[in-house]
């Protein structure tokens, strides 16, 4: 595992080859991040949620980035253990491992983040109902943007908060935005 760009640039992580998870690509995590620049300034003061979060690749290239705050939630005990041992490493306190169930995970939240990213397992049966969870739960900030990784048989584009759809390789994202709310007009 590489840290594409930021404070960990090019450090590397060894994952154990017993691992199930399926990290992201490096060239899919390159032009997902090249994308997210277009929406997210992450030296904002940016808070994040990585769900299914496997080896942390994602949240720790968030942090690399200049995240203020990342939660990773993972069920599985050895990932989540690698995701501690690479946070032990890297001397963060800005990263929160979460060791459950991502639903069950998304259902007790009562934090909003600027931006949630999911990487599911691919034949997961609730995968297509993970971007109404979010919404329904609430768990984005007003303009937040969340970030679905699935496999190329779905398809997000009648969902009212889709935004667009990117495709390296096997690797495909659905971008979802929570609108900005509009300023109410001043009364005369």
């Amino acid at each position: 595992m590489r840290v594409i760009s930021g404070i960990y640039k090019r450090r590397r992580f060894d994952v154990p080859s017993t691992f199930k998870a399926r990290p992201t690509t490096d060239f899919a995590k390159e032009n997902l991040f090249n994308v997210l620049a277009n929406y997210i300034d992450f030296c904002e003061h940016v808070t994040a949620l990585d769900l299914f979060s496997g080896t942390g690749s994602i949240s720790l290239e968030l942090l690399s980035r200049g995240c203020d705050r990342v939660i990773s939630v993972e069920k599985d005990m050895q990932h989540y253990a690698f995701i501690r041992k690479v946070m032990a490493e890297v001397k963060t306190d800005k990263w929160f491992p979460v060791r459950g169930d991502v639903f069950k995970y998304i259902e007790r939240c009562s934090e909003t983040f600027d931006f949630i990213f999911a990487d599911p397992p691919y034949a997961l049966r609730e995968l297509e109902k993970i971007p109404s969870k979010i919404f329904e739960h609430k768990l984005l900030k007003r303009g937040g943007l969340f970030v679905l990784e699935h496999g190329k048989d779905l398809t997000f584009d009648s969902d009212p908060r889709f935004v667009e759809h990117r495709s390296y390789g096997s690797v495909n994202f659905s971008f979802f935005r929570e609108e900005e709310q509009e300023d109410e007009q001043p009364t005369r």
